[in-house]
């Protein structure tokens, strides 16, 4: 294995353990956090509001995070980020609503500085030939922690009905072991190197105020404006399918005695449908051509495409599927249809294998545009994304899932045509430079 190749290895591997113990907690908060209120009336937390907070954080702390990767380092800030993450879970052994809410904020902060670095890092170990390969590559082994977190959910919660005492210690125990030890992991990376093999720390050494005004001056070109709508449909989606989601169906009582064991169930399908997605469209990518060639295969904008059909369908089987005041909190109403289990486990699929469809895409698109300083753009994708997401955990408390579902395809319809634009005047450029 070469030593770009092991660096994406290992950075992938590191995101699956951390990301395994704060997907799994995220997935099922909402509804763990219900469960606190009914053995303790005193606290009021509420696991959307928490979640709305970390990524509102997270969208503000886009605009500093590549000044504090371009002082520290991708290694030392991606340690920074996922110590603030095993912070946030710690919490949870002494919960009370300020704290929870004050380690969301941290842990916010936390995301920025690590998804910036983890951006950079990964395009400073790839190049136009690699790049597709290499996002595949990290987007299939970090997505692992879907399946392994939400695995080990419904393993807690066999034979359980609700989150008690003791299976929620377990939980918090287990995840904070796990984010620990992905923590440990990012001390194992090696310095990004090029094809060569030499030490390619292209990191831009400008001041922060110089770094603010470069990434606000991205912010409003023309290309970037039109990848923000792309970026603004994937936070809403994030948020759906990783929080309001797997709670909706855990909330509906007519999904049967083990519906609490279907957010775990929900989860993991939606993992194996993100694994699915960056094995097909990275690692055997090259099918999958960049913009900068005319190779057979399927074109980024022919996999975007595919992951509109994709999260359409998804859409509108949860439209008729589940109740529409099911993200609130228990309830024995029904949607169109009676609900049915296996028709929410295959909408989860569909979920994470259409948020792969766009999301390969959008990491591709960023490190062949922008390869030479990559850190603005990625601050920016996860800024956007972010703020969408706080956008959409917020109103989760107040709309019900028919509302938000007309949202995420108003906003798909809205990403998908932004991103063909961008594309088409990417290929024209290249064509007219030949």
């Amino acid at each position: 294995m070469d030593k770009r190749l092991y660096n994406i290895s290992l950075l992938g591997l590191s995101f699956t353990f951390l990301f395994a113990a704060y997907q799994s907690m995220g997935n099922i908060e909402k509804t763990l956090l219900r469960s606190v209120q009914h053995d303790y009336p005193s606290f009021t937390g509420d696991g959307y509001t928490s979640l709305s907070i970390s990524y509102f954080v997270f969208g503000l702390a886009n605009w500093i995070s590549p000044s504090v990767v371009n002082l520290t380092g991708c290694k030392i800030a991606m340690i920074i980020g996922a110590i603030c993450y095993t912070m946030f879970l710690v919490s949870f052994l002494w919960l009370s609503s300020f704290l929870l809410y004050l380690m969301s904020a941290v842990q916010g902060i936390g995301a920025a500085i690590l998804w910036t670095a983890q951006g950079t890092y990964l395009t400073l170990n790839s190049d136009s030939s690699t790049m597709s390969r290499n996002t595949g590559i990290f987007w299939t082994i970090s997505n692992i922690s879907m399946l392994l977190g939400n695995a080990f959910v419904f393993y807690a919660l066999q034979d359980k009905n609700d989150f008690d005492v003791s299976t929620r210690r377990f939980i918090y125990t287990v995840l904070i072991a796990t984010s620990v030890f992905g923590t440990l992991l990012f001390l194992l990376l090696r310095s990004p190197v090029n094809p060569e093999g030499i030490v390619n720390e292209r990191v831009e050494t400008i001041s922060f105020i110089q770094q603010i005004k470069y990434t606000k001056s991205l912010f409003l070109t023309k290309d970037m404006r039109l990848l923000n709508v792309t970026f603004f449909f994937t936070g809403l989606h994030l948020s759906f399918y990783a929080g309001v989601y797997s709670s909706s169906i855990g909330f509906t009582e007519r999904m049967g005695s083990n519906r609490k064991q279907l957010v775990g169930l929900s989860g993991l399908l939606i993992g194996c449908g993100e694994i699915l997605g960056g094995l097909l469209f990275g690692i055997f990518g090259q099918k999958t051509f960049d913009n900068n060639t005319t190779s057979k295969g399927l074109s980024h904008s022919a996999v975007i495409a595919l992951g509109f059909i994709i999260n359409i369908v998804a859409y509108g089987l949860i439209f008729i599927n589940l109740p529409d005041d099911s993200p609130f909190g228990d309830t024995i109403a029904i949607s169109f249809i009676n609900p049915n289990q296996s028709l929410a486990m295959f909408c989860g699929f569909l979920l994470g294998f259409g948020d792969s469809c766009i999301n390969t895409q959008l990491y591709n698109i960023i490190g062949l545009k922008y390869s030479e300083n990559s850190a603005p753009p990625m601050a920016l994708y996860n800024f956007v994304q972010s703020i969408a997401a706080a956008a959409s955990f917020y109103y989760s408390n107040y709309f019900g899932i028919y509302v938000q579902l007309i949202l995420l395809m108003v906003s798909l319809t809205m990403g998908t045509l932004s991103f063909f634009k961008v594309e088409e005047s990417t290929n024209k450029r290249y064509y007219e430079a030949l």
